[in-house]
Parts: structure tokens; sequence; C-alpha cells
């Protein structure tokens, strides 16, 4: 889809030769331009099309402007109308005002000024809706992790998401359940030249496919039970945005093909709407099936897969960089929190089935039950405290003895190479001081005049 669309223009007008110049004026201007002789045919382009300027004569048979104003205040309020009339008081134009106009010209008047009014009435129309997408993006709830990780594979990551980020060509992202997919999308976005707009999110496997259709495209008033009122699509809401498809794997074939034909055009219709609507909308997609397969065994339509895989990106599981563990675990339980050696061994050993949704479960109950902000290996689920090898086989647990060995040569590795500043010391072993005076006691550890542990 265009980064930009064209403005598209309704000119209603009983008078053929003036309605058509002003058509041919507007077209030249690369306007998307429909006409109407009378407000009745106007109500009928409406029902098939949203228009964001319409430009409404007040005098003509049948409907009046006033009263063809009214029913688009009604049907689309937020298309901005301007009303043209050859015999206009000042009431009349009051009258307009108060009924939700964007201005009022007494005819004859220069083009140039109404194409001014024009466009500055589009992009107020532009600004509200930009206002709407706003408080639809602060009602949904963010994410407060970000992406952490050294390893090879993370800076992979980091290195794909630079260069697609600002390509705004939609992108697969790919990698099992908990890996990250969604703070990878939202890198995606911050990336893109729609940073500023809305990202908007939406996991398919988490609504039936009635209430999907819904949410995704939006509904008319009484489209089926339960229809109270009309309601935006997501895709509407994330207009001149990011829309994230979570799970996409699981879309239903029925809307595979709706979904389609947003990409392609831009085009939708809300639920029980004949009218036609177009968004400029970059997507993201991620799953955590294979989507290979999927496409093979004919449960997702082969051209939206080529669509929605321009590029695809595979997020690591955490096994597999078990060396972001540590930075993780200090990111998730903060500054005022301390996780002893023993702790740490068991969290970086243990191979992480569910991923990092899993490690977060994980550290959540140990500060429930921790002491004094204070994480020991007792404090961690059975599972995790009894450690594993990197194929997810439990691990032989060394003795209580060993693992005070273990960390007390640890402690004074680190202190000899700081060259006993205790500040440095606590830092590098991811300890507060408080945290590091107790392992000294525990394990005896003083330090000589000349500032070396003995």
């Amino acid at each position: 889809m265009d980064e930009s669309l064209p403005i598209d223009l309704l000119i209603v007008d009983d008078d053929e030769d003036f309605r058509g110049t002003l058509c041919r004026r507007f077209r030249r201007r690369n306007f998307q331009v429909q006409d109407a002789a009378s407000g009745e045919q106007a109500l009928e382009r409406v029902e098939r099309r949203r228009f964001d300027v319409a430009i409404v004569d007040m005098v003509m048979p049948g409907m009046s402007g006033l009263d063809l104003l009214a029913k688009l205040r009604t049907v689309q309020p937020d298309c901005q109308v301007i009303l043209l009339t050859g015999q206009g008081t000042i009431e009349t134009a009051v009258e307009a005002m108060k009924l939700g106009a964007y201005d009022f010209l007494r005819k004859p008047f220069p083009l140039d000024e109404l194409e001014i009014i024009t466009q500055r009435a589009s992009e107020r129309g532009h600004l509200q809706k930009e206002n709407e997408q706003l408080k639809a993006v602060i009602s949904r709830s963010t994410p407060t992790h970000k992406m952490i990780g050294q390893s090879a594979a993370m800076q992979e990551i980091y290195r794909l998401i630079d260069r697609a980020g600002p390509t705004d060509k939609a992108i697969l992202i790919q990698g099992e359940s908990g890996t990250g997919k969604e703070l990878v999308a939202r890198a995606l976005h911050q990336a893109s030249q729609r940073a500023d707009k809305p990202l908007v999110v939406i996991n398919c496997a988490a609504l039936p496919e009635t209430l999907l259709e819904s949410e995704l495209f939006g509904h008319e008033k009484g489209a089926f039970t339960g229809a109270i009122c009309t309601k935006q699509g997501l895709f509407e809401v994330a207009d001149g945005g990011t829309l994230l498809i979570d799970e996409i794997g699981e879309m239903p074939g029925s809307l595979q093909a709706k979904l389609l034909r947003v990409l392609e055009d831009g085009s939708m219709r809300r639920v029980g709407s004949l009218q036609e609507r177009r968004v400029n909308v970059r997507l993201l997609a991620s799953t955590n099936r294979n989507m290979d397969e999927e496409v093979k065994a004919g449960r997702f339509r082969e051209d939206l897969y080529y669509r929605i895989n321009v590029m695809s990106l595979t997020i690591p599981p955490l096994r597999e960089r078990a060396g972001d563990i540590p930075p993780l675990v200090a990111h998730l339980v903060g500054n005022e929190w301390t996780v002893e050696p023993e702790a740490m061994t068991a969290l970086t050993n243990y191979p992480w089935p569910g991923n990092v949704r899993q490690l977060i479960n994980a550290l959540d109950r140990a500060k429930i039950l921790a002491d004094d902000r204070f994480i020991s290996l007792d404090d961690l689920p059975p599972e995790v405290a009894r450690g594993g090898d990197r194929n997810g086989r439990p691990a032989a647990v060394p003795s209580n003895d060993a693992l005070a060995t273990i960390q007390r040569t640890h402690i004074l590795d680190v202190l000899k190479r700081e060259k006993g500043n205790k500040a440095r010391t606590a830092r590098a072993l991811g300890l507060n001081r408080r945290s590091l005076y107790r392992l000294l006691d525990k394990y005896e550890i003083r330090l000589t005049d000349d500032a070396g542990p003995i």
C-alpha cells in the first residue's frame, strides 16, 4: 500500500456544468473525485465509499444541502462538509455550522479558495482521526518488557530489525511461544516511518471467527445479534500505522481472503456494510507454526502467505542463548533485588521450554517467596531449582558444600580482579553492597591491608 493516499472527495451539485468544472479541477490536483446531482444520489455514493471531504450545494431539488449535511454527520461523522450557496444569509451559515459543516461559501468564489479550504478540511479530518486512534491505543495495555540480550543470535535479530524496520513491507515474525515476537514487532514499528502512528495488536488464537472479523474490520449497528452500535475495526484504528496480527496461522480461511484484499489495495468493508473504506496500514504477522507446512496442508492460503512473508525473522528460543539469561534476569527483577549465584546458575542451566514468558513467571513467583529482596535457590520453582542440561534433561545437582565452594571461589576471583574494591565487585557479581557483605561474612572472607582478600 502507498505511504500516502489521495483525498477522497464527493461533489454534490445539481448544476451539471458547475459540477463538471469542479470535478475536472480537483482531479487535475490528484484528488479521488466522485460526484452526485442530488442529495439522494450522494447518499447512494456514501453507502459504498468513505469520503474525506464533501462539497455540497445548499439548494437542490428534493433533499437540501442542510438535510444532506445532517445525514452525512450520522452516516460518516468523520467526513468534513463544505456547503456552497448562491443565496446564503448569515442565519443559514450559522445553522450550517451548528449542524457540523466545516465551512460555508457563497457563490461566486475563486476556485483557488475552495481548493485551499478543501485541503484544510481534509487535514482537520485526519487530526480528528489521529485523536481517535490515540484514545484507542492508550486504552490498550502496553508490555513493560523490552528486548534484552547480546548473544550472536540476538545481534542478528537487531541487525534485521535495523534493515527491515524502515522498509514498510509486510514481515512475518516466527518463533516458539514466549520468545518475544510482540517485542520484535514493536521494535520494527519504532524503526519505521510510522513510529509516531499507532501500533495495534490482535491475537487470532484468542477470538472466535465472528468476533475476530468484527475486531479486524469493524461492524455496523445491527450487523449481527449483539451489535448494538457501530464499531471501528482495528484496521481503521491502525490507519497510517502498523497492525500486528499475532498467531496468524490460527486465522480461519474465510477471513484470509478478506485480509488478502486489504493487503492488495487497502480496501475493506465493515461487517454488515456495503461501504468501501480504504486504509493505509503496514502489516506485521507472527506465528509459532510452520507456515510452509500450513500452506502445503491447505490450511493457509498460498497467495496470502507470500503477501505476509516478504521478509521473515525467526527468534531463537531462550535455550539457544543461555548467555542472555543473566542480563534478562537482572532486567526483570530490577535493581532493588539480588539473585544468589546458586539461583542464577540454576536459572541459566534450565532449558526454558516456555521461553521468556516462563522465565518471567518463575521470577514473579520467586519475588513473592523471597525474603528481604534476596532470591535464593529455594525461591525458584522446583523444576528450575533442580536445573537441567542443555537438552532439557534433569542435571545432576551439586551438593550444598560443592555449591558453597564454587560460590566462594567465584567471589574471591572477582575481588582479586577488582583489587578488593567492594563497590566494583558487587556490580560485577550483580549484587548490591549489602548482599555482598552478607556473603563475605558467610564465607569468612576478609580483606588484607593491601586490599587483597584472604
